[in-house]
């Protein structure tokens, strides 16, 4: 009995032994300045600094020269310790939030079908682009809150409405809308197209109270230029948009809203 335990504490030792050497050997050498940078990088992997991941961006700020402030989540404070910790200058991050350019709520557009499917966006919008007269509308079965990390997003009267205070421009809810219906825009501006639709204007009112249908009115009260319409769909310049409110008053249809009375607009319907 004793010489098969010696035989296999034996093994077992020269594996320790053979495996602290290949450790010794085979170690790769620490990289301490890609694991400053990356302990300075919130790790929500969101992708809106351009790269795969937090990992892949450290790299490429650590190796290859990628600028410090395109972490977008982590802010002004994130950006300062990613320079810091590479010896340079801090630059400034343009803050961004999310907007949904949706305004068809339950008070504006109808169903055409009893969807009764998985709960879920993508799955409703197989069927024939999903179940409501718009098919270019918010489905609002939360996609985009399941990928959303800050609690910023919520279903109000069947629409998704992005909370601007809690949003950090990460942009994973718009990757999660099978519609395409959310973008991400500077902090600094209030004013946003609730539509998402290229149909011509006869067609937009009919299946939606709240669309956009291509009347050129708020193109024409803008002195800024900020705001031209292509295709039937108003869309609006950040850099050149003053948030003056000019093209909201303006829209006869209430589909230029701003973020601040977003979930008031909802609420009641245009």
């Amino acid at each position: 009995m004793l010489l098969p335990v010696i035989i296999v504490g034996g093994i077992g030792l020269a594996c320790s032994v053979i495996l602290v050497i290949a450790a010794k050997v085979m170690a790769l050498p620490a990289d301490e300045l890609f694991d400053a940078v990356r302990a300075e990088l919130p790790g929500a992997n969101c992708g809106a600094c351009g790269y795969a991941g937090c990992d892949d961006y450290a790299k490429a700020v650590a190796h290859n020269g990628a600028a410090t402030n395109l972490c977008v989540p982590g802010g002004a404070a994130c950006a300062a310790g990613i320079s810091a910790a590479m010896g340079v200058e801090a630059a400034a991050v343009v803050e961004q939030y999310a907007v949904v350019h949706c305004s068809g709520n339950c008070y504006a557009t109808d169903s055409i079908m009893d969807y009764q499917g998985k709960a879920s966006c993508a799955a409703c919008n197989y069927f024939y682009q999903g179940k409501g007269s718009c098919s270019h509308g918010c489905l609002g079965y939360g996609d985009c809150i399941a990928v959303c990390q800050y609690g910023a997003i919520s279903i109000v009267d069947g629409i998704a409405v992005i909370d601007k205070s809690l949003c950090v421009g990460c942009g994973m809810c718009a990757k999660a809308c099978p519609n395409h219906l959310i973008s991400v825009i500077p902090k600094s501006s209030t004013v946003f197209v609730g539509c998402s639709s290229h149909d011509k204007g006869a067609f937009t009112r009919k299946v939606c109270k709240n669309g956009c249908i291509g009347c050129k009115k708020c193109e024409k009260v803008c002195e800024q230029g900020a705001v031209t319409v292509t295709d039937n769909l108003a869309s609006i310049d950040p850099e050149k948009c003053i948030n003056c409110g000019k093209c909201v008053e303006g829209c006869p249809t209430g589909a230029i809203v701003t973020c601040e009375s977003r979930c008031e607009t909802i609420s009641k319907g245009a």
